[in-house]
């Protein structure tokens, strides 16, 4: 059994995004392969909001090491106010002082054969950078997505840091993971000298969540009577904007081909509410609009179960990735309703299912 040293902040008891799905999934999975991994993550206090129902799901073997991180934004400011600095790449950059020390103790004790680290969080990548020199131990990098897209972050500075975090994983890791066919691509074609290097992981969905969430689930309608159409996890108002589809709801409306009591549109923990429920009410859908409040993971997969349809929303600047909730509608195996640009990998995993309709 080889050991694996991984480097995640999203982890449980972590709540509030699905990233933390993906590392909890290959912890657990893979000793099956024969990698017995520890996990190098950061201590609860770094998370803006927590919740232990993951924590049961925790292999009984597993080692978790957590190592003291703070969020600069809520930790280190004054008055709301902190040096830029103090989050490039991100504002748990501080992760590194402890963490470092943490790994090397590890594979001192573990010797553990490669070190693996997960994006969306920067500071990660830079943690299993300094290790991999230190140690020269190989180093997997799993991105997931683009790390310095074109205008993402927005902030030059930011942008920047992005940049130098990224050009130092390409010089050093051995090989680097993303999740999607559109990612990958744009990495071969910006790394020609890495693109052998360079492999595809796409996300996915747990069958044993699943199976407990049918036995959880109510089998009956969300809203008797109504077709409920069910958004789960976050919305974005640059990214994941559902305004169009408020538009084409308000003109069914008026032209009488839609009455309000056919449609519920339900967001759950879609995270920016306010704003979500002032969109809602300029189109006049506030009584067919509802806004709830995160729940337990297998609670959110029964929900999907019990969903009507499914909705999937995705800018046409976001072609390169696939939200990861789209592996989990597709085993709900319910109707899905993509808001996605059809050249993009969002609407080809998709089309690939056979599911639709997918509308720009």
């Amino acid at each position: 059994m080889n050991r694996l040293l991984m480097v995640a902040y999203h982890f449980p008891p972590l709540a509030g995004s699905s990233g933390i799905q993906r590392a909890l999934r290959f912890a657990q999975h893979l000793p099956a392969l024969r990698w017995q991994p520890t996990v190098l993550t950061v201590t609860p206090n770094a998370y803006t909001q927590t919740s232990d129902d993951l924590l049961s799901e925790l292999p009984s073997n597993l080692h978790v090491a957590r190592a003291w991180a703070f969020d600069t934004s809520r930790h280190l400011s004054l008055l709301g106010k902190y040096p830029g600095w103090l989050e490039r790449p991100d504002r748990w950059i501080s992760w590194m002082a402890a963490a470092i020390p943490a790994g090397l103790g590890i594979i001192k004790r573990e010797r553990p054969a490669a070190i693996w680290s997960t994006y969306p969080i920067p500071t990660a990548h830079l943690i299993a950078n300094a290790l991999s020199q230190i140690s020269g131990l190989p180093w997997v990098a799993d991105f997931r997505d683009p790390m310095a897209h074109l205008g993402y972050p927005q902030d030059p500075d930011l942008w920047q840091s992005y940049l130098r975090t990224e050009q130092k994983v390409f010089r050093q890791a051995r090989c680097m993971i993303f999740a999607t066919p559109g990612a990958a691509n744009l990495y071969r074609a910006r790394y020609p000298n890495c693109a052998s290097t360079i492999h595809l992981i796409e996300n996915g969905y747990d069958e044993e969540a699943f199976l407990t969430a049918e036995q959880q689930a109510r089998a009956v309608p969300l809203n008797p009577g109504t077709l409920t159409l069910l958004h789960s996890g976050i919305v974005y108002p640059e990214w994941r904007n559902p305004t169009a589809l408020f538009t084409a709801l308000q003109q069914l409306l008026a032209g009488g081909m839609l009455a309000r009591k056919d449609l519920r549109l339900r967001f759950r923990a879609p995270v920016h509410d306010a704003w979500l429920a002032k969109l809602a009410q300029s189109h006049g859908l506030e009584d067919m609009v509802e806004i709830l409040p995160a729940v337990s993971y297998t609670a959110a997969l029964s929900e999907m179960l019990d969903a009507d349809a499914l909705l999937v929303l995705q800018s046409h600047d976001c072609n390169d990735q696939i939200p990861a909730k789209v592996y989990e509608y597709l085993r709900a195996g319910k109707p899905i309703l993509g808001l996605a640009d059809p050249q993009g990998d969002t609407a080809a995993v998709l089309r690939s299912a056979g599911m639709g309709p997918v509308c720009a």
